[in-house]
């Protein structure tokens, strides 16, 4: 091995990076797996580890055409391993994660349709296409594109097209199916919602030390933790009368990027590194 063998797992958040990570990658034979963790380390990680095989996994939503070409540049020869979800399902899991967080606002406001204003989340991180071609350029091989939905019903045949990819084997024993941990019910996220909007409505502002931003936050997170528990045991009475996301709202945002989507899947069969 004249050079290291670099596999760069990209998530994308939300497409069950967090169970691959905790459940699956660690569990790869034959390979040296940097956890997200880590990612900020990374490069100087397997620069001072030297020749080998090395998994890095991290979770590229919004920064995406910021880190991508970050990591590129230091390992041009790096594998690109990438996840996708249908663009509904997909910005909703978002929304739920930032109504966690604290985040009150509807959904609509976090991600609207209107063509002339932009959301929290802007359109463009929806285009899920265009990240493609940003691999497409920086990286000198194709991408290993795999869809939540296969993981849902073959997840052995999933984790088989990780090991293909990266030369690797895995014990069946060794992976559990079972998530690693259980997302909060809808009802619980409508009463912290509410409770956000009534009672909190500021925050402090997030700082460039990840650190720092660790011990500012987490009291918050804490807290936000005790009302969703709390709610848990609200009769149905007490819980607000609205959706979280609705229905109608999710069928538009899937038909809005119906051809981005055929794309992709079409993009993954024509090039399957896998073939």
């Amino acid at each position: 091995m004249n050079e290291s063998e670099i596999y760069f797992h990209v998530g994308l958040g939300r497409v069950a990076s967090t169970y691959l990570q905790n459940k699956v990658f660690n569990n790869l034979e034959g390979i040296h797996y940097i956890h997200k963790n880590r990612y900020r380390r990374s490069v100087s990680i397997i620069q001072n580890k030297g020749l080998g095989k090395y998994l890095v996994s991290c979770e590229l939503d919004r920064q995406f055409d910021e880190e991508l070409p970050k990591f590129l540049a230091s390992f041009p020869d790096a594998k690109v391993i990438i996840l996708f979800r249908d663009h509904g399902s997909w910005i909703a899991s978002q929304y739920r994660r930032f109504v966690k967080n604290g985040w009150y606002y509807s959904f609509e406001d976090f991600i609207t349709l209107d063509k002339d204003r932009e959301g929290f989340w802007y359109k463009k991180h929806l285009n899920y296409y265009s990240k493609l071609e940003s691999i497409e350029k920086l990286s000198k091989h194709k991408p290993l594109i795999l869809f939540y939905d296969e993981l849902k019903k073959d997840p052995w045949g999933f984790f088989d097209k990780i090991a293909s990819y990266t030369g690797t084997t895995y014990n069946k024993e060794s992976i559990s199916l079972d998530k690693v941990h259980s997302s909060y019910s809808e009802k619980q996220l409508l009463v912290l919602r509410s409770f956000c909007r009534r009672y909190i409505r500021h925050f402090p502002r997030q700082s460039a030390n990840r650190t720092l931003n660790w011990f500012v936050f987490r009291p918050w997170w804490a807290f936000f933790h005790l009302v969703m528990y709390v709610a848990y045991f609200f009769p149905k009475a007490w819980v607000p009368k609205e959706a979280f996301t609705d229905s109608d709202y999710l069928k538009k945002i899937n038909n809005l990027y119906c051809d981005d989507w055929e794309k992709v899947k079409f993009y993954a069969h024509q090039n399957d590194p896998l073939k």
